[in-house]
């Protein structure tokens, strides 16, 4: 009898080997109807749910939100795959563009320099100087400019310094000026801020634009050519474009920067692509707090590549590109010929002014 039950339990495996092509398996036998429930991610006999390991960690991945009953709510997104993404952006998009942002500002420095020269004072020095900025303007302009200097030099550490300064100093070096450099970056930011706001109350009046800007920007404000003197005011055109960039640039780099120093507060993106939608965009607007902070750092970086590249061209400008020019930022005072054929409008109201303040004899 064990040898008859034998033979007929061989043969039914052979039966059911020839049928499946594979050796059936225990649930193959007892539940067969199941097979069709590992389809979309149906569990088999819903063992573990009606969704597979597969598809639930799939959609963790993705940022699916479960619930969570602890205060802090963010807890409930396990995974926040935007964090890759802003990585992937960071290390390739916004670095190349970024350096060819930086190289096209130091070149058209060079092409410049090379092509023009040190645009000289024409007449030479006179050897009377007039008072171009006074103590407080000269204190305005450092405190920008020089928190902005060391605000860029650490942040492009922060965007490049891996690759450029890390094989050369080494880890541990690296690490000490890049602490640092975060340290100093995080708080001359405010410096920065209130040198805006003094440029702007300080210098505003002189920086409304008006039909003589159209006139220089027509002829370049004699920066391309010899012998071309453009009148203006206190301030030219080319100035004039320079202070609205640094004010206009400067107060978005703060804002995104004050998101980052305080992330999960401040949301400044999903109202702003808000009113974007209303002229055809279709942004998303419904942004998690760490969304936010996400795009204020892409933001951050993208708008400080475009200010350290329009600074390396005002450096240019203001100091070996021009002779006389430093001198308004250092001492003050200008060399009058200096003024007369940069800013010569400007010159005739202060000595118009002297003249009308002098006592008549």
């Amino acid at each position: 009898m064990k040898t008859v039950g034998s033979i007929i339990l061989a043969l039914v495996m052979v039966l059911l080997v020839a049928t499946t092509g594979q050796p059936a398996k225990a649930a193959d036998v007892r539940a067969p109807s199941n097979a069709t429930q590992a389809t979309m991610g149906a569990v088999p006999g819903n063992v573990s749910g009606n969704l597979s390991d597969a598809t639930i960690w799939g959609k963790v991945r993705h940022g699916a939100a479960g619930s969570v009953t602890i205060p802090d709510k963010k807890a409930a997104v396990l995974v926040q795959d935007g964090g890759e993404r802003l990585r992937l952006f960071r290390n390739g998009a916004q670095t190349k563009w970024g350096t060819w942002i930086l190289l096209a500002a130091v070149m058209a420095c060079v092409a410049m320099y090379v092509g023009r020269g040190k645009i000289r004072i024409e007449s030479g020095p006179s050897g009377r100087t007039v008072q171009r900025f006074n103590e407080l303007e000269r204190f305005t302009h450092w405190l920008t400019a020089g928190s902005f200097i060391v605000l860029g030099l650490s942040g492009l550490n922060m965007m490049f310094g891996k690759f450029v300064l890390l094989p050369v100093i080494g880890a541990s070096a690296f690490g000490t000026l890049t602490l640092w450099g975060k340290y100093a970056h995080d708080f001359l930011g405010f410096a920065f801020m209130v040198g805006l706001i003094l440029l702007l109350i300080i210098w505003l009046r002189h920086n409304i634009p008006n039909r003589l800007d159209i006139e220089w920007l027509k002829k370049g404000g004699g920066l391309f050519s010899e012998g071309t003197h453009v009148p203006a005011r206190k301030f030219n055109a080319g100035q004039k474009l320079i202070y609205w960039a640094v004010i206009l640039l400067g107060i978005s780099l703060s804002a995104s920067g004050l998101a980052l120093f305080f992330p999960y507060d401040i949301h400044l993106f999903g109202g702003t692509f808000k009113l974007l939608n209303l002229f055809g965009l279709e942004l998303e607007t419904n942004l998690t707090p760490l969304m936010e902070t996400q795009l204020a750092l892409v933001w951050h970086g993208t708008v400080a590549l475009v200010m350290v590249a329009i600074t390396i061209a005002h450096i240019y400008i203001g100091s070996i590109g021009m002779e006389g020019a430093l001198d308004a930022v250092v001492s003050g005072d200008v060399d009058e010929n200096w003024a007369r054929e940069h800013h010569e409008l400007w010159l005739e109201e202060i000595n118009t002014s002297v003249v009308k303040s002098e006592p008549a004899e």
